[in-house]
């Protein structure tokens, strides 16, 4: 923790006078890693879900470059006193459709990352759940749906380090994953399950009927946030995918498996060209890669982390190519 995370800086013990002073006036800045981020709003419910599930942040105390600058501002008209909404505007445009003003922080968490899978691309940017362990990743690629996120959300709350649950930011000049560190995003049924596998888990507020459901968001813990500037080298490649009822089932899959998996899971590797196809193959070549079927949270955590030890200890060769 630096001297500008005491515990006396972070947002949780701000204050919503403090923290929406920030807001109001030249915005709060936040660094999570590999992205600088400032953000305004005229929105006084979004200081307090900022301390929720910000907490163990503090605000940046420099002026220096910030990669983002979105400013979450009330509509105008009848609609900033009739069913109030929040818009979200990014570098002075508007973009998506208004949200209810109430539920500035999942509008604000979509827009950050529709950000940054559109404009950071100076490495290899993956949709993937990344966890640092060992000083080495465990990435996890994935679609919607795949329990990707609460997936990340049980290993982060099982002595693994978060990096994210939503992208795997590879630098291929350094070899090594770095952290684009923001809350996990849990979905409907999920958040119950998180509730259960961790009831101490510190879990933001509820929004209702979202355009996904009732969402909910983790908290990084504090020990994720003062290291989000540690990289991690890649470890371990796993295919995940959450089917009700299922056994847990891991099984390692051929390069060409990977390969497919990790280059349709990128936002930006046809932007990238030939540096994509390398960083891809940088990969395939440094990750053993497995398939994980689960329904057990528990389960699928306790064999990831089994499978993990006996991965660094004897590294199999079979899957990787010649």
């Amino acid at each position: 923790m630096t001297a500008h995370e005491s515990p006396e800086h972070i947002l949780r013990h701000l204050g919503p006078g403090a923290l929406g002073g920030q807001l109001a006036g030249d915005g709060l800045r936040l660094d999570l890693g590999l992205v600088r981020l400032r953000v305004r709003s005229d929105e006084p419910s979004l200081a307090a879900q900022l301390a929720e599930v910000y907490g163990h942040f503090s605000p940046a105390q420099d002026t220096e470059w910030c990669d983002m600058h979105v400013s979450l501002l009330r509509a105008t008209g009848v609609r900033r006193w009739v069913r109030p909404q929040v818009r979200f505007i990014a570098d002075s445009h508007t973009e998506f459709d208004p949200f209810p003003a109430d539920h500035a922080l999942p509008l604000l968490e979509w827009g950050v990352n529709w950000l940054i899978g559109r404009r950071m691309n100076d490495g290899l940017l993956l949709h993937a759940g990344t966890l640092e362990r060992d000083g080495r990743a465990l990435v996890m690629p994935a679609l919607p749906g795949s329990g990707k996120s609460t997936l990340s959300a049980a290993l982060s709350l099982r002595g693994w380090r978060l990096l994210s649950d939503e992208f795997g930011a590879y630098d291929p000049q350094a070899g090594a994953f770095r952290a684009v560190l923001k809350p996990v995003a849990l979905k409907n049924q999920s958040i119950d399950v998180i509730r259960h596998f961790e009831p101490q888990a510190e879990l933001g507020p509820s929004f209702l009927q979202t355009r996904k459901g009732t969402v909910a968001h983790l908290a990084p813990s504090p020990d994720a946030v003062s290291r989000r500037h540690e990289t991690a080298l890649p470890g371990m490649l796993v295919l995940p995918r959450w089917q009700a009822g299922s056994a847990t089932v891991l099984e390692p899959v051929p390069p060409q498996v990977a390969f497919t998996s990790l280059a349709f899971n990128a936002f930006n590797y046809a932007v990238l060209g030939a540096d994509g196809f390398r960083a891809v193959m940088a990969l395939v070549r440094g990750m053993p890669a497995w398939r994980l079927q689960y329904s057990d949270l528990e389960e699928a955590t306790a064999r990831l982390l089994e499978l993990w030890h006996g991965q660094l200890t004897h590294p199999p060769q079979g899957n990787r190519p010649p």
